[in-house]
C-alpha cells in the first residue's frame, strides 16, 4: 500500500485501526470523518488523529447532501425494510463510501479502510460502495484480518500504544450505537436477547411516552415533486427541515421501534431504532400521494418498494437496478405537490388533512349525496364480468 484513506470516527475501534494500519503497512494514513448529523463534537476527532501522527485529516459536513440526495430519494418510495425499518444506517453508507473514494483520488491513495466488523451489513455496504466508485481500489477490513478477537484486546492495544479513548470504554460497553441526521441505532450486548425489554436509557432522541407533552402539536408540511420543502409555512433546506422534525417528533416520543431483522450476511439481529423526523415524513408523504397519485401508480410503487428497500439494505445503492427503480419512482412524483396537516401526540402521527393543486380527489364523484359523472347502473356489468372466473371455479370444485 502506498497510502490509505480510513473512515475514521475517533472512537476506540477506528483509533486502534488507525495505529494498526500504520504499523502493518508502514505508509501514510489519511483520515476521513463525515459529519452527517451524528451530533458529536468534531474537534476532538481531529486532535486524536493528529496525536496519532496523521498529517492529512478530512472532516466534512455532508448533512445537506445526505438528506437531499439519499434520504429524500429513498422516502419518495415510502421505503421500509421488513415492514418496520426506515434504513437509517443503510442509507448513510453509500455517501460515506463515495466521498472516501473521491478523497483517495485527491490524495493519491491506492487503498481505503473501514471499521465495520465481519458479522454485519456495513462491511458489504462500504465495500460495494467503494467498488462502484473505483473498481480498482484496494480495500482493507481490519476486523476480518487482524489478530484481535475481543474488545478487551483492543483496549489492551490502545493502552500499550497510548491511544486515548473514553474512560467508560475501559469495560465492555453495554451496547453499540450508530447515529446520523435520520436516525440512531442501538444493538448488541444487553439488547441481544429479543425477549428482554429495552432499558429506557438506550433511547437518546425520543422521550418516553410518560414524559411527553399532554397537549398535541399541529404541524404543516409542504411537498414539491415528492420532497418536503417547507414546515409550518417556512421554506427550509432539506437537512434543516429534517432537524426541525426530529426535535418535534422526539419531544412527543415518535419514531421508536424494536425489531429483529434479517441481515444480508445471513443472521438475525435485534435492532433498536429511533427515527423521529423520518417517521413523520413517511406518513406525510403517503398522505399527499393518496390524493395526487393514480391508483395504478400508487399500487405499482407499493409492489416494488420491498425490493427497493432490500436493494438499499444490501448495500446496492449504486447498482443499475436501484437507478432503474429510482427513475420509475421519480417519474411518479411530478404531481406530488401540496400540503399535509398533522397532529403529533403521545408517539402518534395523525393525519388531519391533505390538499394539492394536483389533487385527483373528486368530492362530487365520491359523494353519496351527488350523482356526479358516474352511473351506478354500470357497476352491475362490472361486477358480472369480474364474477365469471369465480363462478367457473365454483363449478369445478
Amino acid at each position: 500500500m502506498e497510502k490509505i484513506v480510513l473512515a475514521y470516527s475517533g472512537g476506540l475501534d477506528t483509533s486502534v485501526i488507525l495505529k494498526w494500519l500504520q504499523n502493518k503497512y508502514n505508509c501514510p494514513v489519511v483520515t476521513f470523518t463525515a459529519d452527517i448529523g451524528q451530533g458529536e463534537e468534531l474537534e476532538p476527532i481531529e486532535q486524536k488523529a493528529k496525536n496519532l501522527g496523521v498529517e492529512e485529516i478530512y472532516i466534512e459536513n455532508l448533512q445537506e447532501e445526505f438528506v437531499r440526495d439519499y434520504v429524500f430519494p429513498m422516502f419518495r418510495a415510502n421505503t421500509i425494510y421488513e415492514g418496520n425499518y426506515l434504513l437509517g444506517t443503510a442509507i448513510a453508507r453509500p455517501l460515506i463510501a463515495k466521498r472516501q473514494i473521491e478523497i483517495a483520488k485527491e490524495v493519491g491513495a491506492d487503498a481505503v479502510a473501514h471499521g465495520a466488523t465481519g458479522k454485519g451489513n456495513d462491511q458489504v455496504r462500504f465495500e460495494l460502495g467503494y467498488y462502484a466508485n473505483n473498481p480498482d481500489i484496494k480495500i482493507i477490513a481490519p476486523w476480518r484480518d487482524w489478530e484481535f478477537e475481543t474488545r478487551s484486546d483492543l483496549i489492551k492495544f490502545a493502552e500499550e500504544n497510548q491511544i486515548a479513548f473514553p474512560k467508560d470504554k475501559a469495560g465492555e460497553p453495554p451496547f453499540s450505537t450508530d447515529a446520523n441526521l435520520l436516525h440512531t441505532s442501538s444493538e448488541g450486548k444487553i439488547l441481544e436477547d429479543p425477549w428482554v425489554d429495552v432499558p429506557d436509557y438506550v433511547y437518546t432522541r425520543t422521550n418516553n411516552l410518560l414524559d411527553t407533552p399532554n397537549s398535541p402539536e399541529i404541524i404543516n408540511i409542504e411537498f414539491e415533486k415528492g420532497d418536503p420543502i417547507g414546515l409550518n409555512g417556512k421554506k427550509l433546506k432539506p437537512h434543516i427541515l429534517l432537524s426541525e422534525l426530529n426535535l418535534i417528533a422526539g419531544k412527543h416520543g415518535v419514531g421508536r421501534i424494536d425489531i429483529v431483522e434479517n441481515r444480508f450476511v445471513g443472521m438475525k439481529s435485534r435492532g433498536v431504532y429511533e427515527t423521529p423526523g423520518g417517521t413523520i415524513l413517511i406518513n406525510a408523504h403517503r398522505a399527499i400521494e393518496s390524493i395526487t397519485l393514480d391508483r395504478g401508480e400508487a399500487h405499482t410503487k407499493d409492489e416494488i418498494m420491498p425490493k427497493y428497500a432490500e436493494i438499499i439494505y444490501n448495500g446496492l445503492w449504486f447498482s443499475s437496478e436501484r437507478n432503474a427503480i429510482q427513475n420509475l419512482i421519480d417519474s411518479t412524483q411530478l404531481r406530488v405537490n401540496g400540503e399535509v396537516r398533522i397532529k403529533i401526540f403521545k408517539g402518534n402521527v395523525i393525519i388531519l388533512g391533505r390538499r394539492s393543486p394536483n389533487s385527483l380527489y373528486d368530492s362530487e364523484l365520491v359523494s353519496f349525496d351527488e350523482r356526479g359523472d358516474y352511473d351506478q347502473k354500470d357497476a352491475e356489468g362490472f361486477i358480472k364480468i369480474n364474477s365469471v372466473r369465480i363462478k367457473k371455479n365454483k363449478i369445478k370444485k
